[in-house]
């Protein structure tokens, strides 16, 4: 199982989306405790939003989409009030 994933900073309400076989839970501790540069930076972090998928090439494309322009627009629609 693979999982596309958004991510709301609570120190400065900016977003990230990811994707990830280990599972959602997982991988948000992973980035509380500073598993990549940009996260360090910008955590602590809350999941607000994830999508399950069987096949990794279809999360790969639904997280490119995610983080193109018209997915932006989506994404913010999905995130709602998470990002205020």
């Amino acid at each position: 199982m693979y999982f596309v994933y958004f991510l709301i900073s609570l120190r400065n309400k900016k977003s990230y989306v990811g994707m990830t076989s280990k599972g959602v839970h997982k991988r948000l501790e992973e980035h509380n405790l500073g598993s990549n540069v940009w996260t360090r930076q910008n955590g602590p972090f809350k999941l607000v939003y994830y999508e399950s998928f069987f096949c990794k090439a279809d999360a790969r494309h639904r997280e490119g989409f995610y983080k193109s322009g018209v997915g932006k627009n989506i994404k913010k629609i999905l995130i709602g009030n998470n990002g205020e």
